[in-house]
């Protein structure tokens, strides 16, 4: 009985070993395949590095730009941001960028009856797919007419819903119910 056991344990143990080696060769190619594609970019950026080239890369990153921007969508990061919003606080100020990642980063001014308000938001934002590295990044007490009001800047990456977007609206027919 021991015997069957040990031979059994001895089979087991190389064909995991057989395993791994096969794991480890798909490791290997891949990493080739990794390496290979950065070597490809990095002569494609030397490509467009080059002298004659630069005008170029610059106005085609220019372009993309100009087209990442006409497709930012207000009217989807104020929707967004009403599901996040807690009821206190509300947008003074709201100015979308891109970043050197080329994401949507939006740097917001919000004003609330007190400070746990946009620590809300933060926390609120943290936790939706259309948010990401929500970051309360300063904060002031702003007093006028016996009123104390906290202003708050808050930073954080929009993502918006690609697949709703290329999912056109319901268009309304005569009677105005939307044709499905």
């Amino acid at each position: 009985m021991l015997g069957i056991l040990t031979v059994l344990l001895l089979a087991l143990a190389v064909k995991d070993w057989r395993n791994a080696g096969k794991d480890r060769q798909d490791i290997a190619n891949l990493q080739a395949q990794v390496a290979e594609r950065d070597n490809e970019r990095a002569k494609a950026q030397a490509y467009l590095d080059m002298a004659a080239n630069r005008s170029t890369r610059d106005q085609s990153q220019f372009l993309n730009g100009l087209i990442q921007r006409k497709s930012f969508s207000w009217t989807r990061v104020f929707e967004d941001l009403e599901q996040v919003m807690p009821p206190n606080l509300h947008v003074v100020s709201l100015r979308p960028e891109l970043n050197e990642q080329n994401q949507m980063q939006l740097d917001m001014r919000v004003a609330g009856d007190n400070r746990s308000a946009a620590i809300e938001l933060v926390h609120r934002m943290e936790g939706s797919r259309h948010f990401q590295g929500a970051q309360l990044m300063s904060e002031s007490q702003e007093g006028g007419n016996g009123s104390n009001v906290v202003v708050a800047s808050v930073v954080a990456i929009y993502v918006p819903d690609v697949v709703s977007d290329l999912v056109p609206d319901p268009v309304p027919d005569a009677t105005g119910r939307s044709k499905k």
